[in-house]
Formats: structure tokens, C-alpha cells, sequence
């Protein structure tokens, strides 16, 4: 059997090397490394895929999520509203800029952020809510959109996890990942659904004057070659990057079908097993999964760390990896400490935290090494709780 890894970018690429090395080799030949013309190929094509009006291109999420709330122009003290279970970028971007992070629980089953606490957190000072479509699928943008519009706040979405997925409106109407929101922010580092070989990252919005804004913001705060009219920064996603993403876009359905197809095998593998939750499944979203992560729990169903801890190294020693995402709720890490929260205010991000556990998720598991990870999983549960 292949050797498990957590994502098997080495297998990706050798299935489709000629179109990488030949998009890396045009690169080369025209010595056009920053703002080649892959930049802008990629960008249409990918404005195509998405069906967003406007994709400006940058040099990662993070910068992303931090250039979406500049051209939003916020102000210091402004509060943002974001899911406290999530990766750090989404809160650390609020801080750097000097505007006040306010974090919110999330739903057990699909993981993504509650509308009910985000309604309970709205106050005067609120300007802004960043939901995050945690590993893979959309958080509840109906609601979501329907409190921002009746509150005027703007909505900016943290894709960087469900390049793909799409949400269905209670009429009917389809709309993917990032383009429901004033700006959408996606990640493409190399693990990502659509990665690059390096870091990467893109903005979507269907603003006019949005899309120009961060189009300056993102160039130095420049329209115009060495005029400034507003304060900038320096994020691009260069041309290799780019070539690598161009090559890789046309096969992204094609991924998606394959992860969603692993998920159905963990799904069906784990579904009685009383000591697993299995992951919820929103069905106004579709589902990437850019990770699988199951929830650890006792025959009660509460969160179950000692097990989970202990199903990790049992899996270690398989050779099956497998990673915690995310063990520190952000109203917990020490960079974030804030007296307005405490241990024990988020319940449910906190028992999240206590019991997920992600298992190998990518585009190249096959059977035998999914019967292999689901069969060592079942027989390690029953050895640590026999």
C-alpha cells in the first residue's frame, strides 16, 4: 500500500506534470515573474469558474481577508463579528488593523458559525461580519445576509476553506463560495482544494468601486504608476504561482468529486459507530472537504479528549496521520486574550475542541488505503475503550 499522507500533493502533480511543467516553463522563458499575463489568464478564467464579476489576485489569504476589510474602510474601534472556532488569520487581520474583533460560537453539527450568537453580538459599534465556510462548506449565508442587510453591515466571506462549494438559496438561486458577500477572500496555499506551489491568495467582489479600491490597496495604494492616493500594501501572486493555479483550475471539479467521494467512504465506514460523530452536512451547501474531521465522543455523545488524544497516537504508530483542527478556540489563545471573554462563554467551540480529529483528506486516497484508515480507526476505538 502507498504510504498515507495527510494531503498527497506529490501524487496531484505527477498526474497532470506536463501541463505544470509547461505553464512553469512559459513563465521562465518570458521572465515575466510578477504580473505576467498567467496572472491575468488565471484571473478570468477563474472569474468564469465563479461567476464572480471581479477576482483580484494577491499574494495569500491572510492579506486577502486584511486588504477586504481596508477597502471596506473601517475605522479603529469598528467591531467585526467572526466564528471564535476557526484559524487565527480570520481574528489576526481584525487586530493588526486596529478594529475589535468580536468572536461568536458555532453550530455542533456543521462546525460553521451560529446565527443565533451572531444576532446576540451585533451592537452599535458592529460594522462587519466575517463568516468562515469551515472545512469545505458554506455557513449559513441566508441568514447571514438577511441580519446584515437588516443591521447595514457588510458581509466579507473567509473562503479560503470551500473554493467550489456552493449554497442554495431558499429560492432556488445558486451562488459558490464567495460570492454572496461585499468581498469574498480565498487562500490558494499549496494544501488548499486549489493550491499553488507556493502562497496565494484572492479577493472575489461584484462591486465596481469595491474591485478598484482593492485593486489599489493591494498595489501600494496606486492607480496610477507612483500616485498614491490611498494608504496600500504589497500583495501579488506571482506569475509562477499563477501559471501553477491556471493548470490546476480545470481539474478542480474533478477533485471535488474525488474528496467527496472519500467522504462518502468515512461517512459509511463510521456512521453507527458510537463513539464518532461523523460531519454534519448542510443542505442549502455543498460540501469540498477540505479536511474531514470527526467529532470523538463518549456512548453519551459529549466530547471525549482522552480518547480522541489517545486515538491520535494510536494512529501514529498505524502510520495513519492525523490532525486537530483547531485545539485553541480563539477567545483562548493568549495573543487574544480579552476580559470580555472567558473559559466556558463559547460552549460549543470549546467542546469542538475537545473532539475533532481530521483524517487524511485529498485527491489521490484510494480504496485500499481508505479501508485501511477506517478499519484501524474502528479497531483502535475498541482497544482504548475496552
Amino acid at each position: 500500500m502507498k504510504k498515507i499522507q495527510m494531503v498527497d500533493l506529490q501524487t496531484q502533480y505527477l498526474q497532470i506534470k506536463q501541463e505544470i511543467d509547461s505553464g512553469i516553463e512559459q513563465v521562465i522563458r518570458s521572465a515575466a515573474f510578477v504580473k505576467g499575463e498567467q496572472v491575468t489568464n488565471f484571473q478570468h478564467h477563474l472569474e468564469a469558474y465563479t461567476g464572480a464579476k471581479h477576482i483580484i489576485p494577491v499574494g495569500n489569504g491572510t492579506d486577502a481577508l486584511q486588504i477586504a476589510l481596508m477597502a471596506l474602510g473601517l475605522q479603529r474601534g469598528d467591531e467585526v463579528i467572526t466564528p471564535t472556532f476557526t484559524f487565527i488569520a480570520t481574528a489576526e487581520v481584525v487586530a493588526l488593523l486596529g478594529l475589535t474583533p468580536v468572536v461568536v460560537d458555532v453550530d455542533w453539527d456543521t462546525m460553521n458559525m451560529s446565527v443565533e450568537a451572531v444576532e446576540r453580538a451585533i451592537t452599535p459599534r458592529t460594522k462587519a461580519i466575517v463568516p468562515v465556510h469551515l472545512f469545505g462548506q458554506c455557513a449559513n449565508m441566508e441568514a447571514i445576509m438577511a441580519i446584515a442587510k437588516r443591521k447595514g453591515l457588510y458581509v466579507v466571506e473567509d473562503a479560503c476553506q470551500a473554493i467550489g462549494s456552493v449554497y442554495t438559496f431558499s429560492d432556488g438561486k445558486k451562488a459558490q463560495a464567495g460570492t454572496m458577500g461585499e468581498i469574498g477572500c480565498t487562500s490558494f496555499f499549496p494544501s488548499k482544494n486549489l493550491g499553488c506551489y507556493g502562497d496565494g491568495g484572492a479577493l472575489f467582489t461584484n462591486d465596481d468601486d469595491l474591485a478598484a479600491k482593492i485593486r489599489s490597496i493591494a498595489n501600494h495604494g496606486m492607480e496610477i504608476r507612483y500616485h498614491h492616493d490611498r494608504v496600500g500594501v504589497n500583495s501579488r501572486l506571482d506569475t509562477i504561482q499563477a501559471a501553477v493555479l491556471d493548470a490546476k483550475l480545470p481539474h478542480l471539479d474533478e477533485y471535488t468529486s474525488a474528496r467527496q467521494m472519500a467522504a462518502k467512504y468515512y461517512d459509511n465506514a463510521f456512521k453507527d459507530e458510537k463513539h464518532i460523530l461523523i460531519p454534519g452536512h448542510d443542505t442549502r451547501s455543498t460540501h469540498v472537504y477540505h479536511q474531514y474531521t470527526l467529532r470523538i465522543v463518549k456512548e453519551d455523545k459529549t466530547p471525549d479528549k482522552e480518547l480522541r488524544d489517545a486515538l491520535k497516537a494510536y494512529l501514529t504508530d498505524k502510520q495513519i496521520p492525523a490532525m486537530i483542527y483547531y485545539p485553541i478556540p480563539l477567545h483562548l489563545q493568549k495573543a487574544y486574550q480579552d476580559s470580555r471573554y472567558k473559559k466556558g462563554d463559547f460552549p460549543v467551540a470549546e467542546r469542538l475542541a475537545d473532539c475533532v480529529l481530521s483524517l487524511p483528506m485529498h485527491t489521490c486516497l484510494d480504496e485500499e488505503q481508505l479501508e485501511y484508515i477506517t478499519r484501524s480507526i474502528k479497531e483502535g476505538i475498541r482497544e482504548l475503550t475496552k
